[in-house]
Parts: C-alpha cells; sequence; structure tokens
C-alpha cells in the first residue's frame, strides 16, 4: 500500500514537471500583445488613454489624490515631484497626437504646474527632496538642486510647446537662464541634485528643456550642450560598458555606474541633444541590461561587471533573475523612444503578468506599482510629437 501511493506520488510529480515543461515556456503567449497596443503610432493607444484617465481622475478628486500623494511622500517625497512631471510631460504629447482634446490637457497641465511651484515657493526646495538633502551644505551657494530646477523647467517648456502661454514665459527664461549661468561657472559643467551629489538622469532633463527653450524664444545654447556631451563621454563614461555613469561628484568623481533606472531615460533625453549617441547609449543599454526569459522582458538595474547597491529608484531585486522592478519599469520609455518593438511587446507582457493591473470604469493602474511609476508608464506610451517638433525646427 506504501509502495502504490508513493508511485502515485511520484506519478503525479512527473505530470506537473512534464505540464511545467510544456505550459510555462507558452505563459507568455497568454499575455502577448503588439507593440503598437501600448504605443500608437499616431493617437493614443487604447492603454495610454485608461492609464491617462485614471491620472486625470487623480487630478479631479483631491481626497484620491491626497491619498495617493501620502502614500507616495511616506517612502520618497521626489516621486511626488517626479509624479507630476511625468504626468505633465505625458499630457503635452497627448495635445500634440489628440489637438482636439488639448484644451482638457493644457488644463491639468497648468494646474499641475501652478500647485508646483506654489509649493515649491511656499515650502522650499527640501518639500520634494528625500531628507538626506540637509545633511549637508550644498557646495555651491546660494543652494540649488538641478533635479528641482531641470524638471520645472521641462514642465513649463512642455506647456508652452502645446499652446503658448505668456505668463510661464518668463517663469522659464528665468529658471534656463539659472541653469546655463551655473553650469557656464562650474569648472566641471556639473550641477548638484543633492549635497555633493549630481545625476546624470537631472543633468539631460535640464538640458532638454534649454533646448526648448532655445526653440521657444529663440536663444542660442547649442555650443554648451555640445561642450556638456563631449566633457559627459569623456569623463563620465563606464569603461567596461561604454554606458554613462548614474550619479558623480561636482569635480566628477563617480559615485555610482550605469543604472537601469537612470540611463533608459537619459538615452531617451539623449535624442534632444544628439541622436547618435542618444542611439549609442540606448543599444549599450539593451545589451548590457535589458534580458528575456521565456517570452518575458525586464531590465536589470546594473551592468554584469558593474557592483550596485540597490536604493529607493531601483527597488527590490528579484534574486537569481536580477530583475530591478525600477529598470524594467524605465526600459518602457527607452524602448519606446526607439521603436523597439520586439522589446516593448515583451516587456508589456511582463507587465500585464506581474504588474497586477487593475481596470474600473476606464480607468488603468498597476497595484504593483505606484503613481509615478504609471506616470512613467504613461509617458512611455506617449512619448514622440513632443521631441519631433523641436527636432524637426532645429539642428544642433
Amino acid at each position: 500500500r506504501l509502495m502504490s501511493r508513493a508511485k502515485r506520488i511520484l506519478a503525479g510529480l512527473a505530470a506537473l514537471l512534464i505540464a511545467g515543461v510544456i505550459w510555462v515556456p507558452c505563459l507568455h503567449w497568454f499575455f502577448a500583445s503588439s507593440a503598437s497596443e501600448f504605443h500608437a503610432p499616431a493617437g493614443l493607444s487604447s492603454q495610454a488613454r485608461r492609464l491617462a484617465a485614471r491620472h486625470l481622475e487623480l487630478w479631479t478628486e483631491p481626497q484620491l489624490r491626497e491619498r495617493e500623494l501620502r502614500k507616495m511622500r511616506a517612502s520618497n517625497a521626489e516621486w511626488d515631484f517626479m509624479g507630476r512631471s511625468f504626468l505633465v510631460w505625458s499630457l503635452a504629447n497627448m495635445g500634440l497626437r489628440e489637438p482636439a482634446s488639448s484644451q482638457v490637457y493644457l488644463r491639468a497641465m497648468d494646474q499641475i504646474t501652478d500647485e508646483t511651484l506654489r509649493l515649491e515657493k511656499q515650502e522650499g526646495m527640501f518639500f520634494f527632496l528625500m531628507p538626506y538633502a540637509k545633511d549637508r551644505r550644498y557646495a555651491a551657494q546660494p543652494a540649488h538642486s538641478l533635479f528641482l530646477d531641470g524638471e520645472i523647467a521641462l514642465m513649463l517648456a512642455s506647456r508652452r510647446m502645446l499652446e503658448e502661454k505668456p505668463e510661464y514665459k518668463p517663469l522659464l527664461t528665468e529658471r534656463v537662464n539659472a541653469i546655463v549661468e551655473r553650469l557656464q561657472q562650474s569648472p566641471h559643467l556639473m550641477l548638484e541634485s543633492y549635497p555633493e551629489e549630481c545625476w546624470m538622469f537631472d543633468h539631460v532633463v535640464a538640458l532638454d528643456a534649454v533646448r526648448m527653450a532655445d526653440y521657444l524664444d529663440g536663444s542660442d545654447h547649442a555650443a554648451l550642450i555640445r561642450e556638456w556631451l563631449a566633457m559627459a563621454r569623456k569623463k563620465l563614461t563606464h569603461r567596461e560598458s561604454g554606458l554613462l555613469v548614474s550619479s558623480f561628484t561636482p569635480d566628477g568623481q563617480v559615485l555610482d555606474g550605469p543604472e537601469g533606472s537612470t540611463i533608459w531615460m537619459v538615452a531617451h533625453g539623449l535624442q534632444l541633444l544628439d541622436e547618435d549617441f542618444a542611439r549609442d547609449q540606448y543599444q549599450r543599454a539593451r545589451k548590457e541590461l535589458g534580458a528575456t526569459t521565456l517570452g518575458f522582458s525586464y531590465a536589470h538595474e546594473w551592468p554584469a561587471d558593474c557592483d550596485g547597491t540597490p536604493d529607493v529608484d531601483s527597488g527590490p531585486i528579484i534574486p537569481v533573475f536580477n530583475i530591478s522592478a525600477g529598470a524594467s519599469g524605465m526600459a518602457f520609455i527607452g524602448a519606446s523612444a526607439f521603436e523597439d518593438e520586439p522589446f516593448l511587446s515583451s516587456l508589456a507582457a511582463t507587465l500585464d503578468f506581474a504588474g497586477f493591473p487593475s481596470c474600473k470604469r476606464g480607468r488603468l493602474k498597476y497595484c504593483a506599482s505606484n503613481q509615478v511609476g504609471d506616470a512613467a508608464l504613461l509617458y512611455a506610451a506617449t512619448l514622440g510629437p513632443l521631441w519631433q517638433k523641436v527636432k524637426l525646427a532645429t539642428k544642433l
């Protein structure tokens, strides 16, 4: 009787193993979709529309927004700020994709931008920074965070790209002039976001804002942009992978090497500054950080030959596969920007499988994500027209 029971158990385990061998490799087909279902060549994809509906709801229902922001700020005040930035940039692209709905998007952009500027003025720059920003003194005085200045400038510029708003013109000029002046005064063309801490993400975003301001107002900072790019190639590139590093000191000492939670957005931002450099960085990131297992794609936080420590941006690292939630989410921006349809499609399959999508009343959110993560996904689903409008009109 014991032998008979053991045989049945072994037979059951064998059946499960065989079923797993057959079905697990086929699992991704249940979540497969074309890349255009996430990022449409024209107009808005259904996924972008549902994500946008959720975010617009947050800004029309104060109690709902307050609850979401409270959850995020409990972990990281930056996420509150970045959620606003990604949403404004998304809405600008949406307005260019759907001119008939642009007034709806403009009202939301103005509401978000005005509140962000009010909070910055009322609470000070530390309101949107993590607590350690107060632990040390900024090397450059008076203190400024390029993280805040760059993203606010790009918010203002993006709004004006969709439709001119006279009140925002002096605000953008002031913010861009301050960035440019500090860059020119810096011996190494490196500006702090936190005390003694500079970030590649923030420099590229800030230079994108400068580039847009040149387009909008007729200024010319092409020489400064070329000088900064030459410096970054020479001093801020990881020798083994050729990828730009993620953080460094104001005198150019590398703090963190290449990171997936940074490089995908950096490569996209470089498209507005240097197309060849941008594509080079994307291709290197794709090789070093992108991965696919059984039809599901994801991204690592660090190249194989670069040791790193998980932080709030990388999120938890899933062992064995070395999957970074932060890097995988940002990989959508890279794949969309460079029209890498196979990678984008399999990333979307992973998102639908592991992101736990919840769609109610046409409003989509991912339960494994948060407001800033979903805002970054919305940006990935809508990007394109804003960059293209600038690139068609100007050449560095």
